[in-house]
């Protein structure tokens, strides 16, 4: 099937880069070239484009302006983990937390499925900055997709279009990621097919080639499976990146927290699905004379600045956040920023041409279109709105965003935190005992089951650094990194703490209050970078003195405070020996610090208790 461009390519577009999209044309195949750039007349051209097609809903202006719904098949719904392929040229360069697919046969699989996937449609080619243009942190990449949706989604999400494609050519360096939806409209043959609302293929898969830094997606046009600047580029590429440059991509939040007294903090924070992330990266105070403000609510990109400390960069330029459970109580932030120029996918439609998930309003409207497009009653038996249903969103429309969130030098960064959902063991708030401590803090982050589905009630699930699904290469060389980037910083290295919003009682009752007054357990460990305050030295940590933290105007008893920081000799002599046997799967790889860490938290335990200390193991020595 012949191709041909609706416009030739820009005149500033480098000669390979225009080589490389007619290498990938040639297979696809598609109808039209479209090299798009971000303008404000091309966004409301495919919209248009898409509510004619039945693929997207325009809202209702008044509710909601220049804001659209979309609704995905219901088996293209969420990131496809399985599916999910580091195609190193080592096995052991994946890893054993990793999905691993030999490179050649793979560039063979999907050399089969794309050739001919973009038959009838248009290939849109997308150049795009993650971080601010220009800045030294950040890096550009060009995707090639078949999707509308995607272009609307990626001009959210990335600095996309003419500046881009401008700095590509000045640097010559961007990344190549393609995508298709694996669904032509046009067979080998010339038989042509009609298109349908969202198009995806029952086959999919997410590759990413470490060593020529490629990334191919095939099959699913939803989320991070098709915006391939997000966890695709911006962690499971850049990790690699950052390995091999002596920096830092990150599943973190970067947060802005200015004290009393004027002085301006930045912490960045690691935290497992459903451990309050977002809440967190949106925080609003319930002490007064702190403010916190948003730098990022998913990545950080972290590099040495010329002073020797670590610097960081959102490298999104919007949120692609989780909708149910998103209300005025939860995330008002998150929750005001999506009145305007928003896109929704898989979440109800009211009425009158509005949006509504699960947990937006104590009530819910007595009907509504469900994300299946059926009649739904508040008597349904099922939920309105999909699980993973999403919304995207500039930052800048937050009112919690900081007004050096897009500097391209970055903020500098005084605190890193660790978090995951944990009923027991783990104390509100604790300072690690320097960078080493701090990293085997990062590589042994867990949450407990909370539901059958998920696995036995209470076992952990560990997601180290909670990059378990994005970490580019093997995670026990990951931590490896990690420690020599802390080599490197020095003593102008970010303080580590560790953090539990979600300590229990012997009831099952949550202990700590949550959500605005989790900034109590961010003022402590302000204060103890500040020098402030004195803290318990305990076998897992430093812990506050009970009076140190600030627990003004809450319904707290003495004896409930103690407990959201007891710990437990016997469970964490358990604990150590699953951490133990975690480890044992990343064999001689693992790094010999990390098993020292672990030998010296059994010492403090036995010490603590007047025992003798346990023998050192040969795998922490070096």
């Amino acid at each position: 099937m012949s191709v041909h461009t609706t416009a030739p390519a820009p005149a500033h577009a480098p000669e390979d880069l225009v080589a490389w999209v007619e290498q990938i044309a040639a297979l696809t195949q598609p109808a039209d070239i479209v090299w798009c750039d971000g303008s404000l007349e091309e966004r409301e051209r495919l919209y248009a484009e898409m509510v004619a097609s039945g693929m997207a809903i325009k809202l209702n202006p008044e509710k909601r302006p220049d804001s659209y719904l979309f609704r995905s098949d219901p088996s293209d719904v969420a990131r496809v983990e399985s599916r999910t392929f580091i195609c190193s040229e080592q096995k052991d360069g994946a890893g054993p937390t990793n999905n691993w697919a030999a490179p050649d046969e793979m560039r063979e699989t999907l050399k089969g499925l794309f050739e001919g996937c973009m038959r009838g449609r248009t290939m849109y080619v997308i150049p795009f900055s993650m971080g601010p243009l220009g800045g030294n942190i950040s890096r550009l990449g060009v995707e090639l997709s078949d999707s509308p949706y995607v272009v609307v989604n990626m001009r959210i999400m990335t600095r996309m279009g003419t500046e881009a494609l401008e700095a590509i050519a000045q640097t010559g360096d961007w990344v190549p990621a393609v995508h298709s939806v694996g669904y032509p409209l046009v067979d080998a043959d010339g038989t042509q097919r009609a298109d349908v609302a969202w198009p995806c293929n029952d086959d999919k898969y997410i590759c990413h080639f470490p060593e020529t830094r490629e990334i191919w997606s095939f099959g699913s046009g939803y989320g991070g499976n098709a915006l391939l600047g997000k966890k695709c580029y911006a962690l499971r590429i850049a990790s690699v990146l950052a390995r091999d440059e002596c920096w830092l991509a990150e599943h973190m939040l970067i947060l802005k927290i200015t004290g009393p007294d004027g002085r301006v903090y930045h912490l960045t924070a690691a935290f497992p699905s459903a451990c309050g992330k977002t809440n967190l990266a949106m925080l609003r105070p319930t002490i007064p004379g702190w403010t916190v403000e948003t730098v990022g609510d998913d990545i950080a990109w972290m590099r040495p600045g010329p002073d020797g400390r670590l610097y960081a960069i959102n490298p999104e330029a919007g949120f692609f956040g989780v909708a149910p459970g998103t209300s005025l109580k939860t995330n008002p932030t998150a929750l005001e920023a999506l009145d305007h120029d928003t896109i929704f996918t898989n979440v109800a439609l009211t009425d009158d041409g509005d949006i509504w998930w699960e947990g937006m309003t104590d009530e819910p409207p007595a009907h509504l279109i469900d994300w299946l497009g059926n009649d739904w009653t508040p008597e349904a038996e099922r939920p309105s709105s999909h699980p993973n249903s999403r919304f995207t969103v500039r930052a800048d429309q937050a009112a919690s965003i900081s007004d050096d969130w897009d500097d391209p030098a970055g903020v500098p960064i005084d605190i890193i935190l660790f978090g995951g959902r944990r009923a027991s063991n783990i104390p509100l708030v604790t300072e690690t005992y320097g960078w080493e401590h701090g990293v085997f803090v990062g590589a042994t982050v867990s949450s407990e089951q909370t539901a059958a589905a998920e696995g036995s009630v209470g076992a952990l699930r560990r997601d180290p650094f909670a990059m378990l699904p994005f970490c580019g290469y093997n995670m026990a060389d990951y931590w490896t990194h990690w420690l020599a980037v802390g080599n490197a910083l020095g003593d102008k290295a970010p303080k580590v703490f560790q953090v539990n919003w979600f300590r229990k009682d012997a009831d099952g009752k949550f202990l700590w209050p949550g959500f605005g007054d989790n900034a109590r357990a961010l003022e402590w460990a302000l204060r103890r970078v500040n020098g402030e305050l004195e803290a318990v030295d305990r076998f897992n940590g430093r812990l506050p003195k009970l009076e140190d933290l600030n627990t003004d105007g809450l319904d707290l008893s003495e004896e409930r405070l103690a407990e959201l920081f007891d710990v437990d000799y016997e469970a964490w002599s358990e604990e150590c020996d699953l951490t133990e046997k975690y480890f044992e799967q990343f064999g001689d790889r693992l790094p010999r610090a990390l098993m020292n860490e672990l030998h010296q938290i059994r010492v403090r335990i036995a010490e603590e208790q007047g025992l003798e200390p346990p023998v050192v193991p040969p795998a922490a020595t070096a």
